[in-house]
C-alpha cells in the first residue's frame, strides 16, 4: 500500500494544474450567468415600467369625467411607442 502512493506523487501538479484550470472555468461561468441576471432583471424592470405607465394613463381617462373616452384612446393609439 505504501509503494502505491509515489506512483501518484508525479501526478500531483497535473492533477492541481487541472483543478485550478476547473475552478476559474467555474468562477467566469458564475460571472457570465451573474450578468445575464442583471440583464434580465433590468429587462423586466423596464417592462414593467412602461406596463404601470400604461395604466395610469388608462385609470386617468377612465376617472375623468369631462373627456370622451373613445377620442382619448384614439389620440392613444396615434401616440408614439417610447
Amino acid at each position: 500500500m505504501g509503494d502505491e502512493i509515489w506512483i501518484l506523487i508525479p501526478l500531483a501538479p497535473f492533477i492541481l494544474g487541472g483543478f485550478v484550470i476547473w475552478s476559474k472555468h467555474q468562477q467566469r461561468m458564475i460571472e457570465k450567468q451573474s450578468e445575464m441576471t442583471a440583464e434580465k432583471a433590468a429587462q423586466y424592470a423596464a417592462h414593467t415600467e412602461r406596463l404601470e405607465e400604461r395604466v395610469r394613463v388608462l385609470e386617468r381617462i377612465i376617472t375623468d369625467k369631462g373627456v370622451d373616452v373613445a377620442d382619448e384612446i384614439e389620440k392613444l393609439r396615434d401616440a408614439p411607442l417610447n
